[in-house]
């Protein structure tokens, strides 16, 4: 349903006289109204190993953070955004290459059948309720101006939010006052930058790399403005890039 709010909605479900509910992906919070209508309550599913990362984008937040790993996370739901009892809780790694895309994908294969397990398990009045430590972390939303890349910060800063961006709302940079999104990146190296962060160093091989506050980034797949994703050095040769070219990263050549 687009809104949880009508009376009628709710005595219709009622009526059903549901066991349990099972909720995923939804962007409403469960009214007290609603948590007492599933006779043994509701299990929601979660992106992250809580309590780290409660709320919207638990996901991209642990790319933003640069975690080594995170997970998913059954639990009975409360009035508060992702703070009721745990049942279950699956880890995976974060791989190098991953994304905020690649990293969904593959914690809802994960979630899937911890979700079930957790559903027959309350089924039978055997799911646990494992309280949350205290204090959580919460995982703000994103805002379309996370996407734009400061080159100023570390190289490894930088691919980490990159990877966390993509693909919405995109790594965005420019070359000659036209948009460019990163798509996939990786840290070339972290010594002392040799120039002002921006700099194109080298346009050689299958990439591109930039200069960053402190050490240099890859550019290995991009998306220029209007065309398709490419190649980072098909790019560069096409638009004639060359080494001390600048990359536009402030937020004001991008409006």
């Amino acid at each position: 349903p687009e809104t949880l709010k009508s009376q009628e909605l709710v005595a219709e479900i009622s009526r059903l006289s549901p066991d349990l509910f099972a909720v995923v992906a939804f962007g409403s919070i469960l009214t007290p109204e609603w948590l007492r209508v599933p006779r043994l309550g509701a299990i929601n599913l979660h992106g992250s190993l809580l309590p780290e990362y409660r709320g919207a984008s638990p996901v991209q937040r642990a790319l933003w953070d640069g975690r080594g790993g995170t997970g998913v996370t059954t639990i009975w739901m409360d009035e508060g955004i992702d703070t009721g009892d745990c049942i279950l809780q699956r880890w995976t790694p974060i791989e190098p290459g991953d994304t905020a895309g690649t990293l969904a994908l593959r914690l809802s294969e994960l979630g899937a059948p911890l979700l079930a397990e957790s559903l027959v398990l309350a089924a039978r009045e055997e799911a646990p309720r494992s309280r949350q430590r205290e204090p959580g972390s919460y995982a703000k939303k994103l805002a379309k101006r996370d996407g734009l890349v400061d080159f100023s910060a570390d190289a490894v800063t930088i691919w980490n939010r990159q990877r966390a961006v993509t693909p919405w709302p995109g790594a965005t940079t420019g070359y000659d006052s036209r948009r460019v999104l990163i798509v996939e990146s990786r840290p070339h190296d972290l010594l002392p930058g040799v120039a002002a962060p921006g700099t194109v160093l080298e346009v050689a091989g299958r990439v591109v790399v930039v200069a960053c506050g402190l050490g240099s980034l890859e550019l290995r797949r991009v998306k220029p403005e209007g065309g398709a994703v490419m190649d980072a050095i098909d790019w560069a040769r096409g638009t004639r890039v060359s080494r001390g070219a600048r990359m536009n990263w402030n937020e004001e050549a991008m409006t």
